[in-house]
């Protein structure tokens, strides 16, 4: 069985959130994941559906796969490094903030 992979490193986005809308797709046809996609109101959604269209052409392109029958077979989100940023508070005081990164795979196959 056929897969084609798709990945994009050091998104500016907390794992945390990426994590929910990944959730949503996974096992869905890739028709469907797109449309869920498109009316998810979350800021990780356009990077996961930008991801889900290139391994979509991976897979027609490399693996000469039918796009029709293809299915989300894996997605998941792995923890990237971590911006850290300081922000002054009261009394000369400084707290950290961290600016998460996320590493995004997707794995698309024939069903």
């Amino acid at each position: 069985m056929a897969q084609a992979k798709a990945q994009v490193n050091f998104v500016r986005i907390a794992p945390r959130k990426a994590q929910l809308v990944v959730d949503l797709i996974r096992g869905k046809k890739v028709g469907e994941a797109i449309a869920i996609l498109r009316h998810t109101p979350r800021s990780a959604s356009p990077i996961v559906e930008k991801l889900l269209n290139s391994a979509i052409a991976n897979a027609e392109h490399n693996f000469q796969l039918d796009v029709n029958k293809l299915v989300v077979e894996q997605v998941y989100v792995n923890q990237g490094p971590t911006l850290k940023r300081f922000r002054p508070r009261a009394q000369g005081r400084a707290s950290r903030i961290n600016k998460r990164t996320s590493h995004i795979t997707l794995i698309v196959s024939e069903k």
